[in-house]
């Protein structure tokens, strides 16, 4: 019994210093992540700092708060930081193999915040992948995508891929095409066109719109339509020239060619 006891007494400081180290643990990491989004915050509340680099920022100093947090952890266990760097050092080419995807991320990231090809609220295409940029941080990108989806690009997949930033520019250009019959006044078409573009505030006037006939369709004639607006304005902008150009050509009598089926009937 005696012996059962000394033996419980035995492990009770290695039970002392998992209970510390569990506790410093989980405390640090709340904490870094608490310090984490108080500096998002403040940043994001300073205009004079872009957001995308606050973000970047705040994700670095989490991060490392958290490799503090893990270092003061093995420090109650006995092992200090001097030893750690020596296994570190050891273990260096061991852990690049087995994180080589997330050191190439990591890597990325500053590329990212460097080079500045997209910032957080730009509506990008990422190798295909298209969404609203909502957060990039040391090892990701975040996008959302219209219908609220979200989806998450690592950094190195960004970095090597195409990226179309739709909202780098303030302003876009939108194009437009509308098919009329041969029979119509091609001129009239452009005129109404032309009117409607002018009409609407938010097209610009420099450059000014343009209309011309760029197709001799089979069974239309294409008038192609060039205008620029702000960035912002650029899909409200093509639904209202799209509805406005439809019910302009109905009211004076413009048609729209759409394909017809002509059934023939062979007598027996």
């Amino acid at each position: 019994m005696e012996q059962i006891v000394e033996q419980g007494f035995a492990y009770w400081p290695v039970a002392l210093n998992g209970i510390k180290a569990l506790a410093v643990l989980v405390l640090g990491w709340i904490a870094a992540g608490m310090v984490g989004r108080t500096i998002r915050k403040r940043v994001n509340a300073t205009p004079e700092i872009d957001p995308t680099l606050g973000n970047f920022v705040a994700s670095i100093i989490r991060w490392a708060l958290i490799l503090v947090v893990l270092v003061a952890v093995l420090g109650i266990f006995g092992i200090q930081a001097t030893s750690l760097v020596a296994m570190m050092g050891a273990a260096t080419l061991a852990i690049g193999l087995a994180l080589q995807g997330t050191l190439s991320d990591l890597a990325a990231g500053f590329m990212l915040v460097l080079f500045r090809p997209y910032k957080l609220g730009q509506y990008v295409d990422i190798g295909g992948t298209s969404g609203t940029v909502k957060d990039l941080n040391l090892f990701i990108t975040e996008l959302v995508t219209p219908d609220n989806v979200q989806i998450i690009v690592p950094n190195g997949q960004a970095w090597g891929a195409v990226i179309t930033n739709f909202s780098h520019h303030e302003t876009r250009r939108v194009d437009l095409v509308f098919g009329i019959d041969y029979g119509d006044d091609a001129n009239k078409a452009k005129d109404i066109i032309l009117q409607l573009a002018n009409a609407d505030t938010r097209v610009l006037k420099d450059p000014e719109p343009w209309v011309r006939v760029t197709n001799l369709g089979d069974s239309s004639v294409d008038l192609t339509t060039r205008i620029w607006c702000n960035a912002a304005d650029y899909w409200e902008l093509k639904f209202a020239m799209t509805q406005a150009v439809k019910e302009a050509f109905d009211t004076n009598g413009i048609s729209i060619p759409y394909p017809h089926q002509v059934e023939i009937k062979r007598e027996a």
